[in-house]
């Protein structure tokens, strides 16, 4: 897979493309990639991904724009898992937001990536003040000589699968509904940094995560999960709060790695967050809070293993 960030770099080769965020790159977004790639290989044409950083709200309402549920580095790895050809990242710039509908068809996907066939979901919206929609699409695509695909969006249980409902869930602390509607368990990535070390100083050593201030984060509480280092997974029982027990004010996220020892200092992980333990509260001494740990260790392994079984 090819990613490109500028329309200048993209060659004009007969392309089927899709066009979004794709923050989480959740089941409704693969469905719609799914189609892109089917519709491409049937044609022997080149799938595009189009999709755009920052977030459209960050320049159109500075300050209103959601948490994200990956970095950007995640979904691109996610957009090549799903198996297309190019991913082509645009500046979300003034300039992009006040193009007209018929002016981004013409200069990007006719001009830039010769779209032969245009897949999205029913509700896309584009072009300036989100003018353009489904009917204007089809009728540029009858006057520009591409085809348009509506993909109805996903539904489970009843509701829709978007981005806005699974950062709602991952904010609740509901990481396993978050997870069914990702087609994955929610994970965030960064580098360990140095913590205070009291959790090496009670038994219980952690990597605390520097996490983007932009990511949502799960709620207050103790979570099963993995944590892969060098694309290794390790099982590991994840504290995400303020460690009340010692006062502490700064959220952080510390994870504790259940069968292994490593130094992780400096390196670059991500963490999954799988099942939901308990949430974060108040003990009264180190002593209690140690019991409550292991615990929370066993409850973790139990959870983990027959997770495993599952599978």
């Amino acid at each position: 897979m090819t990613v490109v960030h500028a329309l200048d770099d993209v060659d004009a080769v007969p392309s089927v493309v899709t066009i979004g965020n794709f923050d989480g790159v959740h089941r409704g977004h693969r469905t719609l990639l799914r189609r892109t790639a089917d519709a491409a290989a049937d044609r022997d044409l080149r799938s595009v991904v189009i999709t755009f950083e920052p977030h459209p709200a960050a320049v159109l309402r500075p300050g209103s724009e959601p948490p994200r549920l990956q970095t950007l580095e995640q979904r691109v790895e996610a957009l090549e898992d799903a198996g297309v050809d190019l991913v082509l990242v645009l500046a979300f710039t003034p300039e992009l937001a006040a193009l007209e509908p018929d002016e981004f068809v013409a200069e990007v996907l006719v001009e830039r990536v010769s779209a032969q066939r245009v897949v999205v979901g029913t509700n896309f919206r584009y072009g300036r003040r989100a003018a353009g929609d489904i009917v204007h699409l089809a009728t540029a695509g009858e006057r520009h000589g591409f085809e348009v695909e509506a993909v109805a969006l996903l539904e489970l249980d009843d509701a829709r699968v978007s981005s806005s409902e699974i950062r709602r869930a991952v904010a609740d602390g509901e990481v396993e509904r978050a997870a069914r509607g990702l087609g994955r368990p929610f994970a965030l990535r960064g580098r360990v940094v140095e913590g205070d070390g009291r959790g090496r100083t009670i038994g219980v050593p952690t990597a605390n995560l520097a996490i983007d201030p932009d990511m949502v984060v799960p709620a207050n509480g103790v979570y099963a999960g993995r944590v892969t280092v060098d694309e290794r997974s390790y099982a590991a029982v994840t504290n995400v709060g303020v460690r009340p027990t010692f006062e502490g004010t700064a959220r952080t996220v510390e994870s504790h790695l259940l069968d292994a020892s490593l130094e992780l200092y400096a390196r670059e992980v991500e963490v999954t967050f799988e099942h939901r333990i308990r949430a974060e509260r108040r003990f009264d001494g180190p002593d209690a809070l140690v019991a409550q740990i292991r615990r929370d260790i066993v409850d973790a392994r139990r959870w983990l293993v027959g997770t495993n079984d599952r599978a």
